[in-house]
């Protein structure tokens, strides 16, 4: 996978952009006692507000980023688990670096449900220290940062 296989989602990927997302976190729902929040999002209107990158063809994982003044947020990241172990997930969070790079923001946000545990094991490999451990309503998740470069 290169830096070309990762691209902007367009609207006739909305339908892989919802079935990669459920598919990554349905495993989540038994385990958590609710439904993961990625799995409720409005995938169309992420799409059309251009908040989700795509890679692979056909789509194996995407992104769903947000901008704010100081901090580039990664709002979900998903992996199908027929791609998983395959570099997917590794180089979606090498282009999140770099768009937030291109942005000139200085540092990377995410959180993650402190019940996928899987999560708080990776994400320090990629250079993500925990910040805060919060609860958000039916949500009990950990939150990390990674400064930028």
């Amino acid at each position: 996978m290169t830096a070309g296989d990762v691209r902007a989602a367009v609207a006739a990927d909305v339908p892989a952009v919802r079935a990669v997302t459920d598919a990554a976190y349905h495993h989540y729902i038994e385990r958590i006692g609710v439904v993961p929040q990625p799995m409720e999002a409005d995938h169309a209107a992420n799409v059309a507000a251009g908040r989700v990158f795509v890679a692979g063809e056909p789509v194996a994982g995407l992104v769903v980023v947000e901008a704010h003044e100081d901090h580039f947020f990664l709002d979900s990241i998903a992996v199908h688990p027929g791609a998983q172990a395959r570099g997917v997930g590794r180089r979606l969070l090498a282009f999140v670096d770099a768009r937030a790079r291109a942005l000139g923001l200085p540092e990377v946000r995410l959180y993650t449900n402190a019940m996928m545990w899987e999560n708080q094991e990776i994400y320090p490999r990629y250079g993500y220290e925990a910040v805060e451990r919060r609860v958000d309503g039916p949500y009990d998740r950990v939150h990390y940062r990674k400064r930028l470069d």
